[in-house]
């Protein structure tokens, strides 16, 4: 008899460390917090923290900050302390937030679906030239990021920013983030529909909106209705893809799931057509999905691919339907391979007549003088429009196909290419050890020198080389730049320097591409070839020697992705 009671209570023992813990899923589990991040979200809201900064912080300095506001709040409002110089990567990982923080501050301006007027980018320029020493990034998510901010000026950059209907609202934090959309929506001649109004209205209704304020992470949308496909809808939270539908006419496909970072995942179609007057509804439905049934114990685990991971596809939708749309939607066909590339560089007839030009600079990298000046190159040539891309480039409108030539030529002289190299046109890289606190290596600066390096490394083969080669470079291994998804991903990391210390380099990922019209429709994440660490010195000679490689022997119309997924590890290294 004793011997069954030891024996059953040893088998409940097993049972509890094997149950289960609770997600912290509001609707399953309910609301009681089960880590600090979400005590700080529930003991007050994250957009309650701006009165605070406009009345105390500006006026009693930095050192009036409390810590839940700093390294919390702060981010509802597109605020994060930046890296204090010199400290190098090898302390990334050794050192406290506080101890690697300076006491500037990085701020996004959010720029919806990219779009900007020339008196918003002449704001931006103003700014740039006097509260942020003359920094200005374009950003792989359509902002346009400022460094060195002062928290005594942060009220002042925002009464200017909002004066031309700006706002750095929610352009960080638990929320959801700016939205990308298509930098050529309303004008391309080819789109199958233009989504401004769906993107203004989801941004008015639900964007500052405390109903929506406290997710269990970022939440970030991508809709497009051009047939390029051109805001990487693979890796969003929620995307919506313009399609023509047999029956129903143009309308969106839902994609769910998508993100990257150290556990990427691609969106999953949902299978449901979307009309564009149901878009906002079912954006708010699939937002509050993630709000109510979303991972909040963990915070490595609470994005929505780890719910639609579980779920699938199928629950997900019925979900939707059933519990937050209170309707079906009607099944729809996927969207087909594009056959252009999204990133719109060049210049493009619009739908009016006139010209779209892209234009791109070396990874991101402007400054306050560049836009001003941008912005009165545009003035002369009598438009007001222009887009940022998530490809760190933008793109100006309404350009006289006359005066198209001669404006590529000054933007030229501003370094803004309409005809880049295939290197500069496709290289990103993110903030990397200059600001960013997760940094283990320096970025921008790196990729600057790659390209200037390879366009004279492989001259001799410029008319050889594919249409598109996509090199993005990363400081750490969360993946702002997207690295998964390239041709040429580059990891950043501490390496062995041969001599018994450590050097800056990166471990690379080959054959990466989300579903465009370069690999055929085949997107994927890329492969790792195990030991290939390149250092950052030898990043272009490494380039260089895997290029002529797939020149030499790919076969006709085989992409590099495409190759390097079949190429011998031999040949990759």
């Amino acid at each position: 008899m004793v011997s069954d009671t030891r024996e059953s209570a040893g088998s409940n023992s097993a049972t509890k460390r094997r149950a289960k813990k609770p997600n912290a899923q509001w609707k399953i589990d309910g609301t009681a917090p089960m880590n600090h991040n979400e005590e700080f979200k529930l003991d007050d809201n994250g957009l309650n923290v701006r009165e605070r900064i406009e009345s105390t912080y500006a006026a009693e300095g930095f050192d009036a900050i409390t810590d839940d506001d700093l390294h919390g709040r702060f981010r509802w409002w597109g605020l994060y302390t930046q890296r204090r110089p010199g400290i190098d990567g090898g302390r990334t990982a050794t050192l406290d937030t506080r101890e690697l923080e300076d006491r500037y501050f990085m701020m996004r301006i959010r720029l919806d679906g990219g779009t900007l007027t020339r008196e918003q980018l002449q704001t931006i320029a103003g700014i740039s030239e006097e509260f942020a020493r003359g920094t200005a990034d374009l950003s792989d998510r359509q902002n346009i990021q400022l460094h060195w901010i002062r928290i005594e000026d942060v009220p002042e950059i925002w009464r200017r920013l909002e004066n031309v209907d700006l706002s750095t609202t929610e352009a960080c934090g638990d929320v959801s983030r700016v939205i990308l959309g298509s930098p050529v929506a309303g004008v391309s001649e080819d789109e199958i529909l233009d989504p401004t109004p769906v993107i203004q209205e989801i941004r008015s209704r639900f964007i500052g909106d405390p109903e929506l304020s406290n997710l269990p992470r970022k939440f970030k949308t991508a809709i497009s209705g051009h047939p390029s496909q051109d805001v990487v809808h693979e890796i969003n939270d929620i995307s919506l893809i313009g399609i023509d539908h047999p029956e129903y006419g143009p309308g969106f496909d839902l994609w769910v799931g998508g993100g990257l970072s150290t556990n990427p995942k691609l969106a999953l179609r949902l299978g449901a057509f979307v009309r564009p007057e149901q878009a906002p509804e079912v954006w708010h439905g699939v937002i509050r999905i993630f709000r109510d049934y979303g991972y909040r114990r963990l915070r490595n685990r609470a994005r929505l691919k780890f719910l639609m991971q579980d779920w699938g596809p199928e629950k997900f939708r019925e979900v939707l339907e059933t519990e937050y749309l209170g309707y079906q939607l009607s099944d729809g066909p996927a969207p087909p391979t594009p056959q252009h590339p999204g990133d719109h560089v060049g210049v493009h007839r619009q739908k009016d007549g006139k010209n779209y030009i892209g234009l791109s600079p070396v990874v991101g990298r402007v400054n306050g003088g560049t836009l001003r000046a941008l912005a009165d190159l545009m003035e002369q040539y009598g438009t007001s429009r222009l887009r940022t891309t998530p490809y760190q480039k933008v793109v100006v409108l309404d350009i006289d196909s006359s005066a198209s030539d001669e404006f590529v030529e000054k933007a030229r002289e501003l370094g803004l290419e309409a005809t880049p190299s295939v290197f500069r046109r496709d290289t990103m890289a993110c903030t990397g050890l200059e600001f960013c606190k997760l940094a283990i290596v320096e970025t921008k600066a790196t990729a600057a020198r790659i390209v200037d390096d390879l366009e004279k490394r492989l001259a001799d083969v410029r008319e050889e080389l594919p249409e598109q080669l996509t090199l993005y470079i990363n400081g750490c291994p969360n993946s702002c730049a997207r690295i998964q998804t390239a041709d040429i991903g580059l990891k950043g990391q501490l390496i062995p320097d041969g001599h018994g210390g450590q050097t800056s380099g990166f471990q690379v990922h080959l054959g990466g591409g989300l579903a465009d019209h370069h690999n055929d429709g085949a997107g994927g994440l890329g492969r790792t070839v195990r030991g290939l660490k390149v250092a950052s010195d030898d990043v272009a000679e490494y380039v260089d020697r895997v290029v002529r490689r797939y020149i030499s022997s790919h076969s006709s119309g085989e992409s590099f992705a495409q190759w390097a997924h079949h190429a011998t590890e031999e040949e990759l290294v």
